[in-house]
């Protein structure tokens, strides 16, 4: 499983925060110390050193008698147990719409009137499709990196896993009219962008440090029993039987770089309707079964469109467009939450705590 997208800053990296100890302990860094070693706890002092008186009086007057510093089942605390973990958000489909997204975090709590981090150790999952669309995709792309720096400092993270329109995106940038094989003939990436809502100033904007952002996005996630997912779809089982070999295979597609094989990706993850209608609550149960968790939780299908009616071919379906969407919607005999309020279609842009 690739790490480092939206998990926050490394250490030497620009962003100037400092590593905290406890978290370098943790990841196995080597710490450095100022005190002297006779000071530290346990160490033996030089005789004639300060330390040996002290540590004198603390043996025959501080520690009472029943103190026993060699007891086998004293517990063990690790850099995890002193970190608290704090509520988990997930944010829908975004599509450009940075100013939405900013109004939605503010009203949750999550950011301050200045867009900055201010949910201290909360969890925020960006479930994918920042651009495309809406008027400032790479803006979008900025503040959910922005974001992931400060949640990190300030103990928490700020999270992002792929969505199909980021594969769409960095298709058009890699390949752009080159050929790929397409079920509905031949095609580009460059084509396929431009007819789903690829915005030209997104395209000019694009700077080799978002490209590399993107291309190290993780597919899906487990957390708090909540398999955090794009799309809604089963296609996900064709890259692994578990989400770490799931999102290693589509890490290393993206890396290969061959266009027919980030074409095939791309157009399994636009897939969609997985989990809607009578075949829909197995569909959710394969996925679950296979990578853990007990509920789904996705965006790409903008909530009218599962109100809609079923049963269209695939391009034909149709929204409910008298569906008021206000909230996530629980589907799929409970199994399934989906989180595209269809901010595209004057819809909401939906952040929302788990559990529901």
């Amino acid at each position: 499983m690739t790490q480092g997208a939206g998990q926050g800053p490394m250490p030497g990296t620009s962003y100037g925060w400092s590593q905290d100890p406890a978290e370098a302990v943790a990841h196995g860094a080597p710490m450095t110390s100022s005190v002297h070693p006779a000071d530290a706890v346990g160490a033996p002092a030089p005789p004639g050193h300060p330390a040996e008186h002290e540590q004198t009086m603390i043996d025959e007057q501080m520690m009472p008698p029943e103190y026993t510093p060699t007891q086998r089942d004293l517990p063990v605390v690790t850099a995890a147990d002193t970190q608290a973990l704090g509520p988990l958000y997930v944010v829908g489909d975004i599509h450009g719409y940075v100013d939405r997204l900013r109004e939605a975090l503010y009203a949750t709590g999550l950011i301050d009137s200045e867009a900055h981090w201010a949910a201290g150790n909360a969890r925020l999952w960006f479930l994918g499709d920042f651009t495309d669309r809406g008027p400032d995709g790479i803006g979008v792309i900025e503040l959910v990196m922005q974001l992931s720096a400060e949640a990190a400092a300030a103990g928490g993270y700020a999270r992002a896993l792929m969505g199909n329109h980021e594969l769409l995106l960095l298709g058009a940038h890699r390949f752009g009219d080159t050929p790929v094989n397409s079920a509905a003939g031949t095609a580009s990436f460059l084509a396929a962008w431009r007819l789903n809502g690829g915005q030209t100033s997104d395209m000019e904007r694009l700077q080799d440090h978002h490209v590399a952002w993107m291309s190290r996005l993780d597919a899906a996630a487990l957390t708090d029993g909540h398999l955090l997912l794009h799309s809604d779809t089963t296609a996900y089982l064709e890259y692994g039987t578990t989400i770490d070999a799931m999102n290693d295979a589509v890490t290393g597609i993206l890396q290969r770089g061959d266009a027919d094989e980030c074409w095939e990706l791309f157009r399994k993850f636009t897939r969609r309707f997985a989990f809607r209608g009578e075949s829909g609550p197995q569909a959710a149960r394969e996925l679950l079964d296979t990578y853990g968790g007990h509920r789904v939780v996705h965006g790409h299908s903008p909530i009218p469109y599962l109100l809609g009616e079923p049963g269209a071919e695939p391009g034909t379906e149709q929204p409910d467009r008298s569906a008021v969407v206000e909230g996530p919607h629980v589907y799929a005999e409970d199994l399934a939450v989906a989180m595209d309020g269809g901010v595209t279609m004057d819809g909401k842009l939906l952040v929302a705590q788990l559990p529901l």
